[in-house]
């Protein structure tokens, strides 16, 4: 034996502590090796029906993909977006068909399902899978085994392959529009004040909404300035119109949210250099700076090394009104007018107001909605003094008079351009009007 004729306790239990070392460093080869590549066929052509579904359910519909992304960050991956049973998915299989050798290779994948499940089944999930060292596949097929046929398997374009320049400084991610979402007004004021502080790119995972709504978004599509993702998660799965499990039956929360804005980091991970995550009621609004530009620059150049800053959100009671800026032809559009909606909410004694977050989508690894799980680089608090997230919605101290609201007129400071682009936006799509 290895250890024996060691007479001492230090000997005996270095020799313990040694043995325990050998075996470990064994074991995590051994895992290790069970995730490499391996060719499984040769000589084939690579078929299979492509995925054009946004949401895609593999055979036994406890295993959701919704987008493959090529990740090198750490080694060479693809990290495939997508929505599992926390319990039940235990066992994935990456199958790459390398066009250049007509080798398919199976990898074993590593499920990693997000902290962030807040009790439901379901929950956003990174399936991870080491490629092939002697090509670089452009598409990918999961299955639960490493045996059967690839041509009966979905496959997935690996996004991200080629590296791009950055198109765009900020992208908006919007997720997920449902409910036959109707608050037009407030919607294309939402949008023209993004347009105002610098954002080229506003990304809408969309679940459904109104008739009048769709003709905004067709508008805004047309202009390139919104892209729609299409989003029919409860095709699939019975969802949660709130954020926590309610013991109701439901499999998955707030229409599968946080899935959403994961795939829209990495979707805008090569050509945005700053996402933005936040819903349609919420504007980031500068107090220091005059766009999100100057202020990125600003925070960047004070914060070195941080790739998450974090706006707190404040509340903008849409009862609570203010008679200026009520512009006629606007009223018969549904929605709120946020111009007339500047009394906040004091903060609530022992609670801590939610964040909304700007980040380097190349450094994030996994987020959800009030924060990141895991990144490389520091997260940091933006000060109120800095910016603060205008947040019009239903109040959340209903009961406070207007004497014990806080009167912010920031937003005025963009007055004079919001009404000029909302009524343009208005007259273009034919919503507005005359007086």
């Amino acid at each position: 034996m290895l250890c024996a004729g060691k007479k001492s306790y230090f000997a005996a239990a270095v020799c313990i502590m040694t043995v325990t070392s050998m075996l470990a460093v064994s074991y995590l080869k051994l895992q290790s090796l069970s995730h490499q590549p391996k060719v499984i066929q040769e000589g084939r052509r690579c078929r299979g029906k492509i995925a054009i579904s946004t949401i895609t359910a593999l055979e036994g519909n406890k295993t959701f993909i919704i987008s493959p992304y090529f990740d090198d960050r750490e080694s060479k991956v693809t990290r495939l977006i997508g929505i599992v049973h926390h319990e039940d998915v235990k066992q994935l299989y990456c199958w790459f068909c390398c066009q250049a050798n007509g080798k398919i290779y199976v990898s074993k994948a590593k499920i990693d399902v997000h902290s962030d499940r807040f009790g439901f089944p379901y929950g956003a999930a990174d399936i991870v899978c080491l490629e092939p060292k002697n090509c670089d596949p452009t598409h990918v097929s999961i299955h639960q085994s490493p045996y059967g046929n690839i041509d009966q398997l979905p496959r997935f374009e690996i996004k991200n392959r080629k590296p791009e320049t950055f198109s765009v400084d900020f992208t908006v991610c919007i997720s997920a529009m449902f409910g036959n979402y109707n608050n037009v007004l407030q919607f294309i004021q939402s949008m023209e004040m993004y347009k105002i502080l610098g954002v080229q790119k506003v990304v809408i995972y969309k679940n459904n909404c109104s008739h009048l709504m769709e003709k905004v978004l067709k508008f805004y599509i047309e202009e390139g300035t919104v892209e729609v993702i299409p989003w029919p998660i409860n095709s699939h799965l019975r969802v949660s119109s709130a954020w926590h499990f309610m013991q109701d039956g439901t499999h998955i929360g707030y229409y599968g949210q946080i899935t959403a804005l994961n795939d829209c980091i990495y979707r805008n991970m090569e050509r945005s250099k700053f996402v933005v995550l936040n819903d349609a009621d919420e504007i980031i609004l500068p107090l220091k700076h005059p766009d999100w530009k100057t202020m990125m620059n600003s925070l960047q150049e004070q914060n070195p090394g941080t790739s998450v800053f974090l706006f707190e959100n404040h509340i903008f009671p849409e009862t609570i009104s203010s008679h200026t800026f009520n512009i006629s032809s606007w009223n018969t559009v549904p929605g709120v007018n946020i111009l007339q909606h500047i009394y906040r909410e004091p903060d609530r004694k022992n609670v801590m107001n939610p964040r909304k977050m700007i980040v380097d989508p190349r450094k994030v690894i996994q987020t959800s909605v009030h924060s990141v799980l895991r990144a490389y680089g520091k997260s940091v608090y933006v000060p109120m003094d800095v910016a603060l997230i205008y947040h019009c919605r239903k109040g959340l101290q209903g009961n406070l008079p207007r004497e014990s609201l806080i009167r912010d007129t920031t937003l005025w400071r963009y007055n004079s351009s919001l009404i000029m682009n909302v009524n343009k936006v208005l007259s273009q799509t034919m919503l507005q009007t005359q007086n």
